[in-house]
């Protein structure tokens, strides 16, 4: 008897739908931009390799260097989307990481990852870990990425990531640190509307990751049923919501575990009133954006 592959077993509306073929079909996919200078902040950007094997990619951005060279802190960025959707390469992003790195004077780089559910969960974790992994071959100067040789200081890292990123960037810090990860030193980790899945089992995060309970089992979704939470590795956290983001809740209480856990750092907060998640992407004309982003930047540059 002959199937309908055109049969949706899987619909998670605003992020994929997948058929009974195996066929997978996103709600929303990601612009590509042109590595190159923003013509608004004269921010060079450059797209390079990190794994060949698993075709990770990253692209770095470098602001205008006034004066004698000097190395700058870097502010490694995992994107938002799900785990599912966006890119390093699309426009908004490009936006965000030249202001942010012309603000901030800051080398950035956003690092890629594989998208579920082709490649589920925790592919996205691994390969973010691996970007980090991949910059800290720079520290003796002699990486396989001039930009990071000659302009980034290693000894001045910040981890960043909105939404989905943010979980990862969380993630990796939290890794970072217990496996005593050398050549790096994350100084700063921002937080930015964090996706930390809900109470009640979180049945799009079970598809893309099989063997998570979707729960707060689950320690990466829940940071605070980590045992290895304490061994989180930078100084200081900025944790930033937005007021009618469904997701604030969880950042909020992420914002009290880190502040009670005893891990040592500094931990701050942000609400943005009247916005709903990553608006900074969404809304551009919003006249919120200018504020977050001051935060962004002040606490990046935080002594």
């Amino acid at each position: 008897m002959a199937t309908d592959n055109s049969e949706i077993t899987h619909d998670f509306p605003g992020f994929f739908k997948v058929y009974k073929d195996g066929r997978v079909d996103r709600y929303w996919n990601t612009d590509f931009v042109e590595a190159g200078v923003d013509t608004e902040t004269g921010v060079q950007s450059k797209d390079v390799v990190i794994s060949p094997e698993t075709n990770v990619r990253a692209r770095i951005f470098l602001p205008k260097i006034n004066g004698p060279a000097k190395k700058l802190p870097l502010l490694v960025h995992y994107h938002g989307g799900g785990f599912c959707i966006g890119s390093p390469f699309a426009p908004a992003f490009k936006t965000f990481l030249s202001a942010l790195a012309t603000q901030a004077n800051v080398i950035a780089v956003s690092i890629d990852y594989r998208l579920a559910p082709e490649h589920k969960l925790p592919a996205a974790y691994d390969d973010s870990l691996a970007g980090l992994q991949w910059i800290a071959t720079h520290s003796d100067g002699k990486g396989p990425e001039p930009w990071i040789n000659e302009h980034a200081d290693l000894g001045r890292v910040i981890l960043a990531g909105e939404s989905a990123g943010a979980t990862l960037a969380h993630y990796v810090a939290v890794q970072a640190g217990a496996a005593g990860m050398c050549g790096v030193a994350i100084k700063r980790l921002l937080i930015v509307h964090p996706y930390f899945g809900a109470r009640e089992p979180d049945k799009f995060y079970q598809y893309m990751c099989p063997a998570s309970s979707g729960t707060d089992d689950d320690p990466k979704l829940n940071p605070a049923a980590d045992p290895d939470l304490l061994k989180l590795k930078c100084d200081a956290v900025l944790v930033c919501v937005a007021e009618k983001d469904k997701l604030k809740g969880r950042g909020v209480t992420y914002y009290e575990a880190m502040k009670k856990c005893g891990w040592g750092g500094a931990v701050d907060f942000h609400e943005t009133k009247g916005e709903d998640h990553c608006f900074h992407f969404f809304n551009p004309r919003s006249e919120n954006i200018g504020p977050l982003l001051k935060k962004m930047v002040d606490f990046i540059q935080l002594d």
